[in-house]
């Protein structure tokens, strides 16, 4: 690793250099596009890999979901008309896909683009906890496969970055280390993990499902529910709670597999726990997409949630997306070109961009700041009046929000079914709708309830030490803060979080 590295050492990097991303449509991959662009706008070239059937699609797409956003205000005000040209110049969008062997490119594109690349950042990913796990295995494990695959192939790389998830290491009540996932390690003891199995088994339940429907339709629904299922069912028979994190955990030890032989190219994996709104910049509050915790806020705002699987005690690890951003840009400079003799000789570097350890923060904390927010600045009907603030009631363990939900929905359930036998299927549309409602609530209880109440800590070593390089002099210095401790949650949750969430999401 490096020495001290400031904000002048972080934009000089990356001047004249050629970046590959993934995932750019997604919030985090939004953010380090527009910074990069906007603390450096001599970097030669930010080639855009986007799911997009020819180049011109893939320009809209980018175009659309990226440039246009409100994240690229600051970039749009600096470069006025010329803006568009600007990005013409810089940003080079992809119709590719990770999931295709040689990312889905044309193999003249696929050579010209090894030829020029310098750094990968691989942000690319299904975060749905309750995914299908073919589509899972295929983005989250074998896209991170293609594109290394590629990185190989690219004569003067200087870095691959993937980024994962801080819960890859499941629920330890122990403190969380940054380390490496090991090959066919499981988390429950015992059992080995074998990711080509588990592609295999995914091959042979679609071919069951296949031979036994017959019905197109049918066997759409049929393959989708299966799949599901499948995804669920695997990743509790290993250790881990739900598809998502247990195929971000595969991918990173694919990477550390295909990571073999005499290849000791720098490679880095960014671990962040829950990604909240734009702290500082380019927009304070900025945010795509609902996190877990916000749907207390969005409940909250809308009054039509009157309940909240959560023990306002326990911590909820969350860190604001631009600090994310600015440890990974720091992270990239400080291990970039590290190269040295042969295997292992520099072992994959983990960091796990967190608060839980240095800066921990309760769900008292954003519930707090939630009611202070809404009594301050009330909502109003259409008609003028005020709508009050309830109070929430929250659950502190799953059993008993399941003995409150049989209580209150599944027993008068009971009782309308039993009315509609006797009233010969008067409200049976009425029964149906209520209980797929019921259902769907219960199930995501299931997938979400462990994550609610997630007790580990994580360990931040490797980014304390990052950290420790950080030059903070000037204020251009503290436009690559990435430390948990400078944050005052009250005020973040407060002045900027919530007002971003009702702004960004809400809408």
């Amino acid at each position: 690793m490096t020495d001290n590295m400031d904000a002048a050492r972080i934009i000089g990097y990356f001047k004249g250099k050629t970046i590959l991303i993934t995932g750019s449509t997604g919030f985090l991959g939004k953010i380090l596009v527009e910074k990069i662009l906007r603390v450096q706008p001599d970097v030669s070239r930010i080639y855009l890999l986007v799911r997009a059937t020819d180049a011109p699609s893939a320009k809209q797409r980018v175009q659309q979901e990226v440039t246009d956003t409100e994240l690229f205000s600051l970039l749009r005000d600096k470069y006025g008309e010329g803006f568009d040209l600007f990005i013409q110049e810089k940003v080079v969008p992809l119709a590719g896909d990770i999931t295709n062997e040689g990312l889905g490119l044309e193999p003249p594109t696929f050579d010209d683009l090894a030829k020029e690349m310098d750094v990968i950042v691989n942000i690319a990913a299904t975060t749905n906890f309750y995914q299908r796990y073919d589509v899972s295995l295929n983005v989250n494990v074998m896209g991170v496969k293609h594109l290394y695959q590629f990185a190989k192939q690219c004569a003067n790389l200087k870095m691959f970055m993937h980024v994962s998830s801080a819960y890859v290491s499941g629920d330890s009540t122990e403190l969380i280390l940054e380390k490496p996932i090991k090959p066919g390690e499981a988390l429950r003891e015992g059992m080995r993990l074998d990711i080509d199995d588990e592609l295999r088994l995914v091959s042979d339940v679609k071919n069951e499902l296949t031979t036994t429907t017959t019905n197109g339709d049918d066997a759409r629904a049929a393959e989708r529910k299966a799949m599901k299922e499948l995804g669920l069912q695997r990743a509790r028979h290993f250790g881990w709670s739900n598809t998502y994190v247990f195929t971000k955990a595969m991918g990173e030890m694919l990477l550390g597999q295909l990571r073999g032989g005499d290849d000791d190219m720098p490679v880095v994996i960014v671990r962040p726990s829950i990604i909240t709104s734009v702290r500082s910049d380019p927009v304070p509050g900025w945010m795509q997409g609902t996190r877990t915790i916000d749907t207390l806020i969005i409940g909250y705002a809308k009054q039509n949630l009157s309940c909240f699987l959560a023990d306002l005690r326990m911590v909820m690890d969350v860190i604001p997306g631009d600090m994310v951003v600015n440890a990974m840009l720091a992270a990239v400079v400080a291990h970039s070109g590290e190269r040295g003799a042969g295997a292992g000789a520099q072992a994959m570097t983990i960091y796990q961009p967190t608060s839980s350890l240095r800066n921990p923060v309760t769900y008292a904390v954003l519930y707090r700041s939630g009611r202070r927010h809404f009594e301050e600045h009330p909502r109003v009907k259409d008609n003028g009046e005020v709508i009050p603030n309830n109070k929430m009631r929250f659950f502190t363990t799953i059993p008993r929000f399941r003995l409150y939900m049989i209580l209150s929905y599944k027993l008068p359930l009971e009782m309308l079914h039993m009315s509609n036998l006797l009233l010969c299927g008067l409200f049976s549309q009425l029964y149906k709708d209520s209980n797929r409602k019921y259902k769907h609530v219960m199930l995501l209880v299931d997938v979400y309830g462990p994550f609610a109440f997630f007790k580990g800590c994580f360990d931040d070593t490797n980014m304390e030490r990052l950290r420790s390089m950080m030059v903070m002099n000037t204020p251009e210095d503290e436009m690559f803060n990435f430390d948990p401790k400078t944050i005052d949650w009250d005020d973040y949750f407060y002045k900027i979080h919530i007002p971003g969430v009702l702004k960004y999401v809400c809408k």
